[in-house]
């Protein structure tokens, strides 16, 4: 049987295709026949994990792709680093735990939560990214049509699901409802990475009930981290070197109550 009947049979694509090059290297460097195979096989390796690495990376619908490498540590000097660091190990996934990422708009969260769901990408994981409305939009439209179960069913499978914005909208009393239904049903099951421009004590707002957000609250955080980015925005900081701002204003004093 030819060789190359033998590799589609095994299906070794990535390896048919670059097989002359590894017979080349192998010749090279002298390489006798265990090695050869090691080579050959660690070419086909490669090649499927990159083919899978892209299949997911799609599938997890992000924004865009952003790194830890391109994270600006230095204008962000609240965020610990090491912190980071560690999560990016993934073991926060192994454990189902959760990553809440609290600030103000422009600080990094979401790119920070992307660069986390490539990571865990990378690591094998598969990922899931979606804001607020788009998961709310998507929810609510399944009980509008009797397939809530099936919906979250599905939103329980990827091991890390992103949900980006929460806080900029306050949520129905229905969305809040269905928003507790899927946390509940990760919880201790997989990760949960969270960003939001609102602080733990304004849940019940954004939640439209205190109860209720508690109860979300108690589930987010009983296993999980919370960085916490206290900065000026990225997107301020930009134009304010394009010269179309002017520079960052002091904090004003607060006002002593007249005397008596």
């Amino acid at each position: 049987m030819e060789l190359d009947h033998l590799l589609e049979k095994l299906k070794l694509d990535h390896l048919e295709h670059q097989l002359d090059a590894v017979c080349e290297q192998a010749s090279q460097r002298q390489l006798d026949y265990k090695d050869f195979l090691v080579q050959a096989l660690q070419t086909e390796w490669q090649g499927r994990f990159q083919r899978n690495t892209e299949a997911r990376l799609k599938l997890a619908r992000f924004p865009w792709i952003k790194t830890l490498d391109q994270f600006e540590f230095d204008f962000q000097p609240s965020l610990d680093r090491k912190q980071v660091r560690e999560l990016a190990g993934m073991s926060f996934v192994e454990r189902a735990h959760n990553v809440i990422l609290l600030g103000p708009p422009g600080v990094g969260k979401t790119h920070l939560a992307i660069a986390l769901g490539v990571k865990a990408v990378e690591a094998g994981y598969s990922v899931l990214f979606l804001t607020l409305e788009q998961l709310m939009t998507r929810l609510v439209k399944a009980f509008n049509e009797n397939r809530l179960e099936r919906t979250l069913q599905q939103l329980s499978y990827p091991k890390v699901l992103i949900i980006d914005e929460i806080g900029y909208l306050p949520l129905s009393n229905t969305e809040a409802s269905l928003f507790f239904r899927l946390v509940a049903r990760r919880y201790e099951r997989a990760s949960l990475i969270i960003t939001s421009n609102k602080s733990f004590l304004d849940w019940g707002e954004v939640f439209n009930d205190p109860v209720l957000a508690t109860a979300v609250l108690d589930r987010l955080l009983h296993y999980s981290t919370t960085l916490n980015i206290k900065g000026e925005s990225y997107r301020l900081k930009e134009k304010r070197k394009a010269g179309l701002l002017g520079r960052p204003l002091a904090s004003p004093e607060p006002e002593l109550p007249a005397p008596a």
